[in-house]
């Protein structure tokens, strides 16, 4: 009797195997190959212009969290930033060098680095050494521009095709990094609110997850 449960566990094993490997081949999809230029660059203005970015610039302050579970307390003007989760909370000078950092200073500096990004993402498409091409897409009304980070951040070599539509705001995007395997995975960037002239994202919905994320205060 054993042994025929066993069997009917492998087989099911190997068949969920099979059908997620079927869903992994049909989903991932390759880097697309963009074309640098003034093409690109005038995409990026557009998106910068449209979700006015020298007010993002004159933030000094931002308290947001990240899928109700990662809550911070970021100086952008000192950059320091307080942390916490579950029941820690860690005060961090993110101008002190990582390798310094303890080991739970160590993970409230991976969850400030990654969260904040899908909060301030769009706002840093021309950050230093940042590769941006132009890619053609299929729906009409879609504009793509693909960001390589070729360094920094916790995955350097990640790169993101956001999808901007016809004024300028970005709509979704996929994503090509180490920490997902799935290659062009796509989220959506909705649920904009803006806040003393200032534009945020807190909705991403995806095929596999939905990531909310909420600003409570801003200065």
């Amino acid at each position: 009797m054993i042994k025929k449960i066993l069997k009917y566990l492998v087989l099911i094993f190997l068949i969920v195997a099979v059908i997620g490997f079927v869903l992994f081949l049909m989903i991932d999809q390759p880097l697309p190959i963009g074309e640098t230029g003034p093409e690109a660059e005038q995409l990026a203005d557009e998106m910068l212009t449209a979700l006015n970015k020298d007010a993002y610039d004159s933030l000094e302050y931002i308290e947001f969290s990240f899928r109700n579970a990662h809550h911070f307390e970021w100086d952008k003007v000192e950059n320091k930033v307080n942390v916490k989760w579950e029941d820690r909370e860690i005060y961090l000078d993110l101008n002190r060098s990582v390798r310094s950092f303890n080991l739970l200073e160590l993970q409230a500096y991976k969850y400030f680095i990654n969260d904040s990004f899908w909060l301030v993402a769009p706002f840093k498409i021309r950050d230093k050494d940042v590769v941006r091409s132009i890619v053609t897409m299929d729906r009409p009304g879609e504009r793509g521009l693909l960001v390589t980070y070729p360094s920094g951040g916790l995955t350097p070599g990640d790169s993101y095709l956001w999808i901007v539509d016809e004024n300028g705001f970005p709509k979704a995007w996929k994503l090509w990094t180490s920490n997902v395997p799935i290659g062009g995975l796509k989220f959506t960037w909705g649920g904009w609110v803006n806040l003393d002239d200032k534009w945020f994202s807190t909705i991403h919905e995806s095929s596999v997850i939905n990531i909310p994320v909420s600003v409570s205060f801003i200065r």
